[in-house]
């Protein structure tokens, strides 16, 4: 027996703290203002979907499937999103605080983070490849293993990312933000001023 098939349809101010979302496919649907804090979304498939202000911190995302979904202005603390459904994964995250998630081991290729908090976030063994971070506060964010090839860090900052550890052929940072690549030479660098 398949999943519930909900089409184009806005769910908004639900609480699905109290509760629980309907298993089912959800396409082109929107959710505005909803809380999924602490709330199973496990196999849920989201078909080009919005969340638009929701808190969706700490949800269980085992065997979700997030393809070609857009977040905007979501509170997402603590999501694991290495237990995504992986096939067809892809989001966009505009506006979000991601602090303390895991995209560990994941492949989430072009994937665009905007005027995103991405502090602690866990990218190790993480492909981003052609991603890009545009005006994202990466601090203590983990790049171990990484695959940063043709990934834009020029607008965000407090990164810090071993290039001896990672593979960043392509990359494009910032001036300003040398000093991540160099943090472990503990050497000083002259600003200028």
């Amino acid at each position: 027996m398949g999943l519930k098939f909900i089409e184009a349809k806005t769910f908004e101010k639900l609480d699905y703290t109290k509760i629980p979302l309907i298993k089912a496919e959800y396409d082109t649907c929107r959710f505005i203002n909803c809380d999924f804090s602490n709330s199973s979304l496990s196999e849920n498939v989201f078909l080009e979907c919005e969340f638009i202000s929701c808190n969706l911190s700490m949800a269980n995302l085992a065997s979700t499937a997030f393809r070609d979904v857009k977040f905007k202005e979501c509170k997402m603390l603590g999501l694991l999103f290495e237990n995504c459904n992986e096939f067809g994964r892809s989001f966009s995250f505009e506006n979000c605080n991601l602090s303390h998630s895991s995209f560990f081991k994941t492949k989430i290729k072009k994937t665009s983070f905007t005027n995103s908090n991405l502090r602690e976030v866990d990218f190790t063994a993480c492909d981003l490849s052609t991603s890009v971070f545009d005006n994202c506060d990466l601090a203590i964010a983990r790049f171990e293993n990484s695959i940063l090839e043709k990934v834009d860090f020029r607008t965000s900052f407090n990164y810090v990312i071993d290039p001896e550890i990672n593979k960043i052929k392509k990359a494009k940072f910032a001036l300003s933000g040398l000093q991540g690549l160099l943090a472990k030479y503990d050497i000083e660098i002259d600003h200028g001023n």
